[in-house]
């Protein structure tokens, strides 16, 4: 699937999971239920827009493995250089990043991150952010610099939104992990499938023998607009009036 098809199914997964999630109920130090639920104070209006931008870059994330992809191009040398390196350690495009295993490490990952040094955790905010404009189409046709330094300018602009409106991110691990995970999903719908075992080697294609095209018609002019339109819908189901 192509770069803005996995962003808007990130955004997708986190405003349909985020608010179920968040009532489950956690244990307490005695093994007992306890009422409060899993982000019970990280569900603020602000914090689940943040949450679907964030979900959105995090979908783009298993791509780091392929230099020519979307991701690669965001922040220019930086995210190049970078996919590089993790094409090289992960197998080349839809190996090792295209599977369970990598959407639960880098969703362990991000909640330590948060958890443990917050600077790290604002350097991953503010990296998936910029992931998920550039996937939308945010920045100039033809002109790969100045793109960069719009995304920058807007990425810059959001956190800063994000930071006056208090936004937490105890849950930054939850939304890596369901991003993550809604692109390995994404591309088993695809011809090619993805290895979601990995290191088995065998390939997932959902639905069977039916793989979608990337890229064509059906993809940009008919699933695009429909996921579009469910995540205003949910928009509006989530912050509109109870």
């Amino acid at each position: 699937m192509m770069g803005h098809t996995h962003a808007l199914t990130g955004a997708i997964a986190w405003l349909g999971l985020a608010p179920p999630l968040a009532a489950l109920p956690l244990l307490n130090e005695s093994s007992r239920f306890v009422e409060t639920g899993i982000m019970a104070t990280a569900l603020s209006p602000a914090e689940l827009i943040a949450g679907a931008i964030i979900c959105a870059g995090a979908a783009m994330l298993p791509d780091l493995d392929h230099p020519s992809a979307t991701i690669a191009q965001t922040f220019g040398p930086v995210t190049w250089g970078l996919s590089k390196v993790v094409s090289w350690i992960g197998g080349g495009h839809r190996g090792a990043t295209h599977s369970l295993a990598f959407a639960v490490g880098m969703g362990f990952g991000a909640h330590w991150l948060a958890t443990t040094y917050p600077i790290g955790r604002d350097i991953m905010v503010v990296l998936l952010i910029g992931l998920a404009l550039r996937a939308v189409g945010v920045g100039i046709p033809g002109n790969k610099m100045g793109s960069v330094m719009i995304n920058i300018g807007m990425t810059a602009g959001l956190y800063a939104v994000f930071l006056s409106l208090d936004v937490g991110y105890a849950w930054l691990g939850l939304v890596v992990g369901i991003g993550c995970f809604a692109h390995v999903v994404g591309d088993c719908m695809t011809e090619r499938g993805c290895p979601v075992l990995w290191p088995l080697a065998a390939k997932f294609v959902l639905p069977w023998k039916i793989g979608i095209k990337t890229g064509r018609k059906f993809e940009t002019k008919i699933l695009a607009p429909i996921l579009s339109v469910a995540i205003v819908g949910l928009l509006f189901w989530r912050l509109g009036p109870v």
